[in-house]
C-alpha cells in the first residue's frame, strides 16, 4: 500500500469511515506528483512557471477568439484553465455556506468540505468506490433510479436488496430499518441510499417519516452496527405540500451517532436548472470526526477523481459561481419552482377527479418531476408503447409494472389532456 494511503489511514484510524472503506478506498490516496508541484509553482514560481500542460499567452490561457465572443463574462482561465481535481474552491465554500442555509438542522454540526464531481451519476458511484466491495449489501427501495443497480452491482458486484418503497399510502419505514438490520447481522455493516424526492415516484418524506428513520438508525447504530447513509438529493428543495421534510436527511443523520457517516450527493443539475452541466458535489458528516480526518476523507475522493476523469468542467463551476451571487438568484429559482408546483397540483386535481380505468392507480407523489402510475392486470411497457405509437407521447416504462410520468416537463395547459389519453390508451389495452 502506498505511504500516503497508509498516512490517511491513520489519521481515520478507529472512525466509522476507516471502518466502512473498501478495499479501493483504503488504497486511495491524492498522489504529489504533477498536481501538487503545479499548485506549489502557482503560489511560489515568479519567474516561469513551467509545470502545468496548458498554454499561455500574456499570462493568460490562450482561448480561441470564438470562445470568447461567447463567453464575454469569464476571463480565459475561468473558461478554459483546468479546475482543481476537487473543485474551485470559492465555488466550494460557497455551497458548503448554502448547505447550511438551505438546512436548519445543520446548525452548528461540523461537515467537509463539498468536493466537486462530474454529475450526480459520479457522486453515487464515487461514495461507492470508497465504500462498497463484493459481499456489502446496499438497501435501496424496490423503485429506484436504474442506475444505481448499474454502480452497486455491476461496477461493485455487491449486492442490491430492495424493499417495498411503500406501505399503504407512506413511506415503509420498518422495511428500510429491517434491511438495515438484516445487513448488520451479516457483515456488521449497512450501506443506504435515501433518495429523496423520490425518481422515478416524486415521494418525499412526512417530518415524522423523517424522524422515525432518524430515531431506528440511531438504534441499531447504538446496536453496534456501521452504517453507510448515501443521501441522494438530487431534486432537492422540490417539496409542493406541508408538513414534508424539505431538508436532506444528511442533515438529520450528520453528528447522530459515531457509528454513522452520512454521505451528501447533490448539486445544481436541478436546483438551478442546468442539467448539462454535468456537476455534483460530495459531503462527507459524521459525529466527532475532525477537520483532519475529513480533509483524509476529501484526500481519498480526490484520488478518486484524479484516476478517473482527472478533474471536473471549469467551465461550469464558474458558471455556477457566478450565477449563486448573482442578484435576483433567489428569486429567479423561486419563480421557476413555482412553475413546476403548479404542474405537480394539475396533476393531482385532474387525477383526483378523473375516474381511472380499473388496473392503473397512481401512486403516492407530493414532490420534485415525477409520479407513477402501478399496472396491475396489463404491460407497463405495452401502455408505454401505445402511447408513443399512437399517441405521440412519451412516458417510462419500470420492471413491466410501473410507468413514470415527468409532468415537469408538460405544460401545466397540457397536463389534462395527458391524463386523459393515458386513461384511454390504459382503457384500450383492456378492452
Amino acid at each position: 500500500m502506498n505511504q500516503l494511503a497508509e498516512e490517511l489511514n491513520e489519521v481515520l484510524a478507529g472512525t466509522v469511515a476507516e471502518r466502512l472503506f473498501s478495499e479501493m478506498g483504503r488504497h486511495m490516496y491524492f498522489p504529489k506528483g504533477i498536481i501538487t508541484q503545479g499548485a506549489e509553482a502557482s503560489e511560489r514560481a515568479y519567474r516561469f512557471n513551467a509545470t502545468i500542460g496548458m498554454a499561455y499567452e500574456h499570462g493568460q490561457p490562450m482561448m480561441l477568439d470564438a470562445l470568447r465572443k461567447e463567453l464575454p463574462g469569464l476571463t480565459p482561465t475561468e473558461a478554459v484553465a483546468y479546475a482543481p481535481t476537487g473543485g474551485v474552491l470559492e465555488l466550494r465554500k460557497a455551497w458548503k455556506a448554502a448547505l447550511y442555509k438551505k438546512n436548519p438542522s445543520l446548525e452548528k454540526k461540523n461537515i467537509s468540505l463539498p468536493v466537486v464531481v462530474p454529475g450526480l451519476t459520479a457522486a453515487v458511484s464515487y461514495i461507492c468506490d470508497l465504500f462498497v466491495e463484493p459481499g456489502d449489501t446496499v438497501i435501496v427501495p424496490d423503485l429506484h433510479w436504474p442506475n444505481y443497480r448499474l454502480i452497486i452491482e455491476e461496477r461493485k458486484m455487491a449486492a442490491g436488496i430492495t424493499y417495498p418503497l411503500f406501505s399503504g399510502n407512506a413511506f415503509n419505514v420498518e422495511a428500510l430499518l429491517e434491511g438495515v438490520r438484516q445487513a448488520g447481522q451479516r457483515r456488521g455493516k449497512a450501506i443506504i441510499v435515501l433518495n429523496f424526492p423520490n425518481n422515478p415516484t416524486g415521494y418525499s418524506l412526512t417530518l415524522e417519516e423523517a424522524d422515525r428513520i432518524a430515531n431506528g438508525l440511531l438504534e441499531i447504530a447504538r446496536g453496534g452496527t456501521d452504517i453507510l447513509a448515501i443521501a441522494d438529493d438530487a431534486y432537492f428543495g422540490l417539496q409542493y405540500e406541508n408538513n414534508l421534510l424539505c431538508e436532506s436527511m444528511f442533515a438529520r443523520l450528520t453528528n447522530l451517532h459515531p457509528n454513522i457517516l452520512a454521505v451528501k450527493a447533490d448539486g445544481p443539475t436541478k436546483e438551478d436548472y442546468v442539467w448539462g452541466f454535468r456537476m455534483g458535489f460530495v459531503t462527507f458528516g459524521g459525529r466527532d470526526l475532525t477537520d483532519q480526518q475529513y480533509d483524509a476523507l476529501t484526500k481519498k475522493l480526490t484520488g478518486i477523481i484524479r484516476s478517473s476523469v482527472s478533474s471536473s468542467c471549469s467551465l461550469s463551476q464558474n458558471l455556477l459561481l457566478k450565477a449563486l451571487t448573482y442578484e435576483g438568484y433567489d428569486a429567479q429559482k423561486a419563480g421557476y419552482r413555482a412553475v413546476l408546483e403548479g404542474r405537480y397540483k394539475a396533476m393531482k386535481k385532474k387525477l383526483a377527479s378523473m375516474k381511472l380505468p380499473g388496473g392503473l392507480e397512481p401512486m403516492p407523489f407530493n414532490s420534485g418531476y415525477f409520479m407513477s402510475f402501478y399496472c396491475e392486470g396489463f404491460s407497463a411497457e405495452a401502455l408505454r408503447k401505445k402511447l408513443l405509437d399512437e399517441m405521440g407521447i412519451g412516458t417510462v416504462s419500470l420492471l413491466d409494472r410501473y410507468l413514470r410520468v415527468a409532468f415537469s416537463s408538460v405544460e401545466e395547459k397540457d397536463v389534462d389532456d395527458l391524463c386523459e389519453a393515458i386513461a384511454q390508451v390504459v382503457a384500450e389495452l383492456q378492452a
